[in-house]
C-alpha cells in the first residue's frame, strides 16, 4: 500500500485496522484485576494510519513496524501488572512524562483549567500504579538554551565559504526524519544539533533522576562514586548516619546499596503526535544509559484519554512531580510559542541581545503566504539584521526547501514543524472519529494554551544547578554528549522534491 505522499513505488507502513482488540490476557488492566466495570475493552494495538505518518518517505522498515506495534497501552499495562507480582526482581519504577502541548487537550476534554487538568491526569496515572509524573518543560528548557547558543555561533561563523545558515530546528521528529531520509545533505547540515525535548527528557529521567533516587533512598549517606561515573551495576556505598523514623533513633553502618539502574525505570512519554513513537525507536543509546533507551514507550494524548474514558477508576487529583526531591509543580507554565515549545521566540530574543544588544520584549509575527508560514524580523539603523520564520506543515516545508536549494531563501532561522497548525494539531489528539482534525476542539485548545503563563528558560531556578551537578558545566564534554546529536548524511536525488502536496 502506498501513502498519498510517498515518492517510492511501495510503502511498508501498516494501516490502522478497525479491529478493536482486547488487552491481552497476559497483561490485564488494573480495572480488570479489580473487577471494576471499566475493562479497557476497546484498546487496540498502536498502529499508524498512513495519513498519520508525517514523515511520508516510505521509511518505516518491517522491524520498526514491529517495534511501533509495541508502543501501546498493552505494553504500559504489562509493566503495571508486573509491578503487582511477587517477583520483585521484575519490578520497575514507572515514570510518565507529559508534553505541554498535550495538556490543553485534557483541559478541554475535562472542562477544567489547564492546571487542574494536569492534576487530574497525574492523579489518574498514579491511581493506575505510576510512581512519578513529570512535565517535559524542563527538557525543552535545555533544548532551547542549547539552540540559542548554537544559533549565535552559526551566525558569527556564517560566510560565503562556510554557509552555516539558515539554522533549522530539530525538535519535531517528523521533520527531522524527513530531512534525514528524504532530503539528505546538504539540508541536514542546517539542522540544529540540539536534541529534542523528548530525547533530553529521556536522559534526565534515566540518568539524573536515577542518581537522585539513590540519594533519596539512602538519606545523607556517603557515596563512594568516581566523578562522572555511571557504572550503576557496581555502585558501592559506605555509610554511617542517623535518621529519625517514627520517633526511634536508627543507625546503619557499612551497608551495600542496590542502585536504581536505567533498566529498572520504565519511562512513558505522553505526546500529541505519532511521530514521537518513531523518535523513541530512532534514538540511539547514550553511553551514560548503558544500552537503555531514554523513552521506553510513547502514548498519544488520545490513547491516554481512551484509557481514562474506559477506566472507571476512582481518581484523586495529584500534583505533578519534579526532578528535585519532594518539590511539586504548583502551576502549569509554558514557553513563548503559539502552539509549540517556542524555539523561535526565545532564540530571536537571545540573538537580538547577544548579537545586536537589542532588548525585544514582544515578538511580532507577520503571516505571509498562509497562517502557517510567518516571519519575525529585527531592524537596526533601517536594515533588517535578523529574519526568522516559522514553517508548519509539509506544503510550507517543501516551498522552504525548494527556495533554500535555489539560494533564494532569505532567513537566518526557521522553526520547522511537520504538523500544519503546530504541535497542538498533532494527529494523536483533537481528531474526529473519522480521522480528521476537530477544528472546534483545536480552537478551544489554542485559547487554553494561549492563556497559560509564559516562563522563559533562563528564569528556571534549577537550570544552572543541573548544568553544574549533572552535566559538569555548561560547555563540558558531557553536556555536548547528552544534549547534542548528529544526523544521517545520505545524498538524495532531486526527485525527493518532486512531491505533489
Amino acid at each position: 500500500m502506498k501513502c498519498e505522499h510517498c515518492t517510492r513505488k511501495e510503502c511498508s507502513k501498516k494501516t490502522k485496522t478497525d479491529d478493536q482488540e482486547n488487552v491481552s490476557a497476559d497483561a490485564p488492566s488494573p480495572a480488570q484485576e479489580n473487577g471494576e466495570k471499566g475493562e479497557f475493552h476497546k484498546l487496540a494495538d498502536a498502529r499508524i494510519f498512513l495519513s498519520d505518518c508525517l514523515a511520508c518517505d516510505s521509511c518505516v522498515t518491517a522491524e520498526e513496524g514491529v517495534q511501533l506495534s509495541q508502543q501501546n497501552a498493552k505494553d504500559f499495562f504489562r509493566v503495571l501488572n508486573l509491578n503487582k507480582k511477587c517477583d520483585t526482581s521484575k519490578h520497575k519504577v514507572l515514570v510518565v512524562s507529559v508534553c505541554p502541548q498535550s495538556l490543553p487537550y485534557f483541559a478541554a476534554k475535562f472542562n477544567l483549567s489547564v492546571t487542574d487538568a494536569s492534576r487530574r491526569l497525574s492523579g489518574f496515572l498514579k491511581s493506575l500504579g505510576v510512581h512519578y509524573v513529570f512535565d517535559t518543560r524542563i527538557a525543552a528548557d535545555f533544548s532551547i538554551l542549547e539552540s540559542q547558543k548554537e544559533f549565535v555561533r552559526r551566525y558569527r561563523q556564517h560566510s560565503e565559504e562556510e554557509r552555516t545558515l539558515p539554522m533549522l530546528t530539530s525538535a519535531c521528529p517528523g521533520w527531522v526524519r524527513y530531512a534525514e531520509r528524504v532530503l539528505g545533505r546538504p539540508i541536514t547540515a542546517h539542522l540544529c544539533t540540539a536534541k529534542s525535548p523528548q530525547q533530553v527528557m529521556g536522559s534526565l529521567v534515566k540518568d539524573y533522576f536515577a542518581r537522585q533516587q539513590v540519594r533519596e533512598e539512602m538519606g545523607s549517606a556517603f557515596l563512594v562514586l568516581p566523578r562522572g561515573s555511571t557504572d550503576w551495576g557496581a555502585l558501592q556505598m559506605v555509610w554511617e548516619y542517623h535518621t529519625q523514623s517514627r520517633g526511634r533513633q536508627q543507625t546503619r553502618m557499612g551497608c551495600w546499596c542496590s542502585n536504581l539502574s536505567p533498566e529498572k525505570i520504565f519511562h512513558v512519554i505522553v505526546a500529541p503526535c505519532y511521530d514521537k513513537k518513531l523518535e523513541a525507536l530512532q534514538e540511539g543509546f547514550p553511553p551514560a544509559l548503558h544500552g537503555s533507551r531514554g523513552a521506553d514507550c510513547v502514548l498519544t494524548s488520545g490513547e491516554i484519554a481512551q484509557i481514562m474514558d474506559q477506566g472507571d477508576l476512582s481518581v484523586k487529583d495529584a500534583a505533578v512531580d519534579t526532578l528535585f526531591g519532594d518539590l511539586k509543580e504548583d502551576k502549569v507554565t509554558r514557553h513563548d510559542g503559539a502552539s509549540s515549545d517556542g524555539h523561535l521566540a526565545h532564540i530571536f530574543r537571545h540573538a537580538a541581545k547577544e548579537l545586536f544588544n537589542e532588548d525585544v520584549e514582544e515578538v511580532t509575527y507577520r503571516a505571509l503566504r498562509n497562517k502557517d508560514f510567518q516571519e519575525v524580523t529585527l531592524e537596526k539603523n533601517g536594515e533588517v539584521v535578523l529574519r526568522f520564520a516559522a514553517a508548519y506543515g509539509f506544503r510550507n516545508i517543501q516551498n522552504m526547501i525548494l527556495k533554500l536549494k535555489k539560494g533564494k531563501f532569505p532567513y537566518h532561522f526557521v522553526e520547522v514543524l511537520a504538523c500544519a497548525g503546530g504541535c497542538l494539531n498533532g494527529r494523536g489528539q483533537a481528531q474526529t472519529p473519522d480521522g480528521h482534525a476537530d477544528k472546534a476542539l483545536l480552537r478551544q485548545m489554542e485559547g487554553i494554551y494561549a492563556d497559560i503563563p509564559v516562563r522563559r528558560p533562563e528564569s528556571s531556578a534549577h537550570m544552572q544547578e543541573l548544568y553544574q551537578e549533572w552535566l559538569e558545566g555548561i560547555n563540558s564534554p558531557k553536556a555536548r554528549e547528552v544534549l547534542h546529536t548528529t544526523y544521517q548524511s545520505q545524498e538524495r536525488g532531486a526527485h525527493s522534491l518532486d512531491i505533489k502536496w
